[in-house]
């Protein structure tokens, strides 16, 4: 892990509250590609058009809100690159580069860095060889840096985040997921400062010890992958009715929408939005 000096007194204001209001976000508009994406055992394949649609009515309803929304183009041919979230996490003084762990979507943070550069966002650090971490694996929450232990990244990928986010005033928190899980992000979120939702059956809710937990039922496992959009907020994929209920009965306000052509790839809202600036 490389990192860069930056002095926060003096530099930008990004991402300064994890789940604070979303001012700015950038995403990846869905290639044609997506079609060819391996969908989740039991699901019907992605159909690029209605995937353009629902991306479409994600854009909208950041907007909605007053997210600055960045639509960006893609330029590769993976399927995923529409998941970009994957490709940075964003702390207060700028942005931290991963290094994906498909070779295939490598190009891609090296797309977002040229993208950071046209928007004027600085870096924070890189993840570097031989190090691998995908940003859908590391959820923040409050000061605390949770990151995913599963199939994605390796050890020194999370060992190198974890010393960068400590650096930017985080404790850091590993949590192990189940066989087959894409990513943290896929099963659980943080929807407010003290709060997180998950799947208790996915990951190590021990991990998520002092923060408050709203636990969801087996086979809504990907509701977790909830977007924050301010504290106590969250953007969700309306196929989760059971979970998005108990979020609601625990004071979340949720905006439920159609992602399903995502949600069968184990993509979620989360992972399909980089927050760019939080406050």
């Amino acid at each position: 892990m490389t990192t860069m000096d930056h002095r926060m007194d003096f530099g930008p204001r990004l991402v300064t509250n994890a789940t604070g209001r979303l001012r700015a976000a950038v995403l990846v508009r869905p290639s044609a590609a997506i079609e060819r994406a391996a969908p989740l055992a039991g699901e019907p394949g992605a159909v690029y058009a209605r995937a353009l649609e629902q991306h479409a009515v994600l854009c909208k309803m950041l907007e909605y809100f007053g997210v600055e929304t960045t639509i960006v183009e893609p330029r590769g041919n993976d399927p995923l690159e529409t998941s970009v979230g994957d490709a940075a996490v964003v702390f207060a003084d700028g942005a931290a580069l991963m290094r994906l762990t498909p070779l295939s979507r490598r190009a891609e943070v090296d797309r977002m860095e040229s993208e950071f550069a046209r928007m004027d966002v600085p870096l924070a650090g890189h993840v570097a060889p031989p190090a691998l971490l995908d940003g859908s694996d590391v959820v923040l929450a409050g000061d605390t840096a949770f990151v995913g232990a599963g199939a994605r990244g390796n050890q020194l990928g999370r060992d190198g985040f974890g010393e960068l986010a400590r650096a930017h005033g985080y404790r850091v928190v590993e949590v192990k997921l189940a066989a087959g899980v894409p990513a943290l992000r896929a099963v659980a979120g943080a929807v407010a400062k003290d709060t997180i939702v998950l799947a208790p059956d996915k990951t190590d809710p021990a991990a998520f010890r002092g923060f408050r937990t709203i636990a969801l039922d087996v086979g809504e496992a990907q509701a977790a992958g909830v977007l924050a959009i301010e504290d106590g907020h969250v953007i969700a994929d309306i196929r989760y009715r059971t979970s998005l209920a108990a979020m609601r009965r625990g004071g979340i306000a949720v905006e439920a929408i159609d992602l399903y052509e995502f949600t069968k790839l184990g993509l979620t809202p989360s992972m399909l939005t980089l927050a760019l600036a939080r406050e």
